[in-house]
């Protein structure tokens, strides 16, 4: 009988949810507040979803010609062919490569950017980046010593209008002193290829022979090697392991460090746009605050009874939150449903719709990608459900204080 008693409140709690209410207004409430809730679920999931494959996009596109991290020594390495077995040999190494970096600026008639610039043994390259492999005019092989030859993004061959044998001159912050002047250093190099990675370093990164860059930029040695590892998630960690076993003053980096920016700015783009949508939930959730405020208004007398045959103000509470959390847990049940699956879809859909439509949402000129991705994680799930269940829990506590707070003969004074 007292188990009975216990569910009394959950059962009228779940009736008020599926009754056909007398004040149509309430009703409409209601069902917007589920709508709302619904709709706020569902557009978080597909937009964290769409925010996750994009990240997962950029980082892949970019850490497969972009190596997984460097080790640089301050004076350049003199014998770096032994270091690199010595450094190929730790664990969780895949691969190195030499390399020697430096700011430069490219022009060609008149037109002038700035790029980054490696100097790099085709070679060996190969070992740490598929760059190769995102050649689409030239290949990396024509990088010959002595030649100057040089290898730019297509977004950046693109902006200053250049073909293969052009002839472009790059200029670096050194200066050379004359007796005619001071001069910055400068030298002509000849484009031999033109790569596409699909990421931002398209528009702003450019490669030369190893030697070449030496003599360009005066240094007798690479300043430091190119790592890939296993598993570039844990790059940070396999380097950090690889700099306990040497001996000497190197210094580390991954490219979380050298491409954290791009990233860090992705994550704090996710982080304000989830902000921004859980408003449309915060909506939903005063919604039902609304409709409960109501509904205690137009059951006043129902209260007033039961609490004359014994109901406790507790029960009471407990009715009232039963129902309001029941609209909100309907509303992220279904929202969470209709997000995952759209979630899952999305890429298919958008192929789906271009190729009956003849539309083109996604130029990839213009935003390095053709579809558009999607990564549902369930982490992100589990977190929009949670907050839109704390939101509704809470939604429903006022309205649900109110009811229990009502005085029997108060309400049935005047019925």
């Amino acid at each position: 009988m007292r188990a009975m008693l216990k569910n009394v409140p959950l059962f009228i709690g779940l009736r008020y949810t599926r009754a056909k209410r007398r004040n149509q207004f309430i009703s409409f409430i209601s069902a917007f507040s589920l709508l709302g809730m619904t709709l706020g679920v569902m557009a978080l999931i597909i937009v964290l979803s769409v925010m996750n494959g994009l990240d997962r996009e950029m980082k892949n596109r970019i850490l497969s010609v972009i190596p997984h991290g460097f080790i640089d020594s301050p004076g350049g390495l003199d014998d770096w062919q032994v270091f690199a077995k010595e450094v190929s040999q730790q664990k969780d190494v895949i691969g190195v490569a030499p390399y020697l970096q430096g700011q430069v600026m490219v022009s060609f008639n008149g037109a002038m950017d700035g790029v980054q610039i490696e100097g790099i043994l085709p070679s060996e390259e190969l070992k740490v980046s598929i760059i190769q492999d995102k050649m689409i005019a030239g290949n990396l092989d024509y990088l010959q010593p002595g030649e100057y030859g040089i290898v730019l993004g297509r977004i950046l061959a693109s902006r200053l209008m250049l073909t293969i044998g052009d002839k472009v001159v790059l200029t670096s912050s050194d200066i050379n002193i004359t007796p005619l002047g001071i001069f910055a250093r400068s030298r002509i190099f000849t484009l031999v290829g033109v790569f596409e990675a699909g990421a931002q370093i398209d528009a702003n990164f450019a490669l030369i022979h190893l030697q070449d860059a030496q003599k360009f930029f005066r240094k007798s040695h690479p300043q430091g090697l190119k790592v890939k590892t296993r598993d570039m998630f844990s790059a940070a960690t396999t380097l950090s392991n690889v700099k306990q076993h040497l001996t000497g003053n190197y210094q580390i980096k991954d490219w979380s460090q050298t491409q954290g920016s791009l990233f860090s700015a992705v994550k704090m783009e996710k982080i304000v746009v989830t902000s921004l949508l859980m408003i449309i939930v915060a909506v939903a959730a005063f919604n039902i605050v609304s409709s409960l405020v109501l509904m205690v208004a137009d059951k006043r007398s129902d209260i007033a009874v039961l609490r004359t045959l014994g109901m406790s103000s507790r029960q009471v509470m407990t009715i009232f939150m039963v129902q309001g959390t029941a609209v909100g847990l309907s509303g992220i049940l279904l929202g969470s449903v209709l997000g995952s699956l759209i979630a899952f879809g999305l890429s298919d859909v958008m192929s789906f719709l271009e190729n009956n439509l003849g539309w083109q949402f996604f130029d990839p000129d213009v935003f390095y990608i053709a579809q558009l991705p999607s990564v549902l994680l369930w982490q992100d799930l589990f977190l929009v459900c949670s907050v839109a269940f704390a939101l509704s829990f809470l939604a429903a506590l006022y309205p649900a204080y109110s009811a229990s707070q009502i005085q029997p003969a108060e309400a049935l004074r005047y019925e």
